[in-house]
C-alpha cells in the first residue's frame, strides 16, 4: 500500500472496487482458451501467476474497503505477462490521504482509519506495517493535543500554569517582600 499526503480528492470505495473488477475482467479474457498449447512448465507458471493475481487483488481490495473516504483512487497494479499472453497482477498499491484533520479529533479519527486500512489485508506487507506505525504516531500526537486542550479547559482563566515548587512561588511578580535577618 502506498500512502501519500494530498488534498481531499478521492474516488468512492464502491467506484474504486468496480475499477479493480474491470481491471480483473480485462486481464481474464478467455484465459483457458489461450492456455492451449502450453507445456507443463508454462502451465505451472500460469497457475502461479493466477494465484498471485488473486492474492494481490484481494490484498489491495482489503485496503480500499477499510480506507473508506481516505482512499484517493482505486487500486493500481503492476502486471506480468504470462506464457499464455495474459497480464497478471503481481503488485499493487492504494493511495490514501494521510494529511491531518482540521482538528485533533478529526486527526485522531483519520489516523485510526489509516492504521486499519494498512493492516486490513490478511498478510500485511512491510510497507503496510510501516504505514500503520506512522498512523499510530499520528494518533498519539492527536491524543496528546486533545489532552493538552482538556487540561487547559480545566484550569481557571486566572490560574497560572504549574511551575516547579519555589518558596517564592506564593508571591506575585512585582509584589514587595520584606526580608529580615
Amino acid at each position: 500500500m502506498n500512502i501519500a499526503a494530498a488534498s481531499h480528492v478521492h474516488m468512492p470505495p464502491a467506484a474504486a472496487w468496480r475499477s479493480g473488477q474491470q481491471d480483473q475482467a480485462a486481464t481474464g479474457t478467455d484465459k483457458q482458451a489461450s492456455q492451449q498449447g502450453l507445456n507443463e512448465e508454462e502451465q505451472a507458471k500460469v497457475e502461479k501467476l493466477k494465484a498471485r493475481d488473486r492474492e494481490v487483488r484481494a490484498h489491495e481490495q482489503a485496503h480500499l474497503a477499510a480506507a473508506g473516504g481516505l482512499a484517493m483512487s482505486g487500486a493500481t497494479y503492476s502486471y506480468e505477462r504470462g506464457p499464455d499472453g495474459v497480464q497478471y497482477a503481481t503488485g499493487g498499491e492504494v493511495k490514501i490521504d494521510t494529511s491531518p484533520g482540521s482538528s485533533p479529533e478529526e486527526t485522531l479519527r483519520r489516523a485510526q482509519i489509516i492504521r486499519a486500512a494498512a493492516m486490513a489485508p490478511a498478510e500485511p506487507s512491510g510497507q503496510d506495517r510501516s504505514v500503520a506505525a506512522s498512523a499510530s504516531k499520528m494518533e498519539a500526537k492527536a491524543r496528546a493535543e486533545l489532552a493538552t486542550q482538556d487540561t487547559e479547559k480545566d484550569q481557571p482563566a486566572n490560574s497560572q500554569p504549574n511551575r516547579p515548587y519555589s518558596p517564592l512561588a506564593r508571591f506575585e511578580p512585582g509584589q514587595q517582600l520584606s526580608i529580615r535577618a
